[in-house]
């Protein structure tokens, strides 16, 4: 098969890195891609929002499949832009419709989704332009902390929790205006604060059958002890300490299968990953957010982890084949540890030039994913503000851990930042 992976970052890094294991694969594709991407395949400039580029690369060089990396061209509707390409129909296109997609586009949807097919989520309420007043007085109501989100996509940066009432009140007043997070947070969600303990779960599902990935755990804040502004994700763990088999029969039965079921009542195409942010509150499982593909940093940790071949798995997603295909999962434990530039997650400077370490001083345990990277000439050097994700694996979380720490240490760029507790679970 002739694969196209849409992306940047380590999320495309880990998909491709996987594919490339594949037997199916004929040849491996990355529009744009990143500095590392290129060690395994043909980086293409292409922008995944540029559906007509995409569409002319895909027909110009025969593509069969395209993985959409990023949430972005999803909303926007690129899987229904290549159902309706005349002389595409066989191309599989991993991703959601623009319609199922706002899963993860619209949080008011989700909500209502999860309300209406009875899936345990947070007590909220919407509110949109001209309710400035309806969600102020809303927000009284609450008891801190006070849980404000943009409804819309805000790069994982779109929400707000603070036991400061003017704090939050400001920020629903600014989002309703376009004042933070532009045209994202012009709709806005507030909600109830839930305490618990955060879940990753992932699924892969055709609309009808569907097969679970390992949990993971994301350490969204910059700081120590989840500290500081949110960010994109600063490491992960997998498996999750915390999630015992009691917890995943409940995620099953309460979350997963109630879900889709909904899609299909909801008759909601739907081809591809869906992702479950969980909060475990006393034993229970309730849903945070959906995403609509798989999130970074923790396909960096739940892929090695994957036995099974992703591409296989991808091809029998998209031919109505999954329901035959098991999944098996390994019984090692793997962490990553997010590279950061410094400044991150505010402003940051690009193009400091990456030392990386000998291939061979990685040892089988260890895997290094490229995020915000591109290659100047030989040349690697910092492109974004997560940079890296160092991952290691182990027999039990702590080796993984230790591993993944050993590799980071060993890359070197000026204003390099990392956290220096993930694995922590208290």
């Amino acid at each position: 098969m002739r694969v196209l992976i849409l992306g940047s970052g380590g999320r495309e890094h880990a998909i491709g890195w996987k594919v490339a294991k594949s037997s199916l694969l004929e040849e491996l594709f990355f529009g744009p891609g990143n500095a590392g991407t290129s060690d395994i395949g043909s980086n293409v400039d292409l922008n995944p929002m540029d559906f007509s580029a995409v569409e002319d690369f895909v027909r110009q060089t025969h593509i069969n499949m395209i993985v959409v990396g990023p949430e972005a061209p999803l909303a926007a509707g690129i899987v229904d832009h290549f159902a309706k390409a005349k002389g595409l129909e066989s191309v599989a296109v991993i991703g959601p419709g623009k319609e199922g997609a706002q899963l993860e586009s619209s949080k008011k949807f989700a909500k209502e989704f999860m309300k209406r097919h009875r899936v345990p989520t947070a007590k909220f309420k919407s509110f949109g332009k001209g309710q400035v007043r309806e969600a102020t007085a809303f927000l009284k109501t609450m008891k801190p902390p006070y849980v404000v989100k943009a409804s819309g996509l805000a790069a994982g940066k779109g929400v707000i929790v603070t036991e400061d009432y003017s704090e939050a009140d400001k920020a629903v007043r600014d989002m309703i205006r376009g004042a933070a997070f532009g045209d994202a947070g012009k709709e806005v969600v507030i909600e109830e604060f839930l305490k618990g303990v955060e879940v990753s779960m992932f699924a892969v599902t055709d609309g009808e059958a569907w097969r679970l990935l390992p949990s993971a755990m994301d350490y969204k804040r910059i700081g120590e002890g989840n500290t500081g502004p949110n960010t994109g994700g600063m490491g992960a763990i997998s498996p999750v300490p915390h999630v015992t088999p009691e917890f995943m029969e409940k995620v099953k039965n309460q979350v997963v299968i109630p879900t889709i079921r909904g899609i299909q009542r909801d008759g909601i195409p739907y081809r591809g990953f869906l992702f479950f942010g969980l909060m475990k509150v006393q034993g229970d499982p309730y849903v945070i957010e959906y995403n609509c593909r798989l999130g970074d940093p923790e396909t960096q940790i739940i892929l090695p982890l994957l036995e099974t071949d992703l591409l296989h798995l991808m091809d029998g997603l998209s031919n109505g084949l999954l329901s035959e295909i098991d999944v098996a999962i390994s019984p090692k434990a793997a962490a990553t540890v997010t590279l950061a530039s410094q400044g991150y997650p505010g402003e940051y400077a690009k193009g400091k030039k990456i030392n990386l370490p000998n291939p061979k001083d990685r040892s089988d345990h260890q895997l290094l994913f490229h995020a915000g990277t591109k290659l100047e000439g030989e040349e690697v050097l910092t492109a974004g503000g997560r940079v890296m994700a160092s991952v290691g694996l182990g027999a039990e979380l702590e080796k993984a851990v230790e591993q993944a720490y050993k590799l980071a240490e060993k890359v070197e760029f000026e204003g390099v930042q990392f956290r220096s507790d993930i694995g922590s679970v208290g």
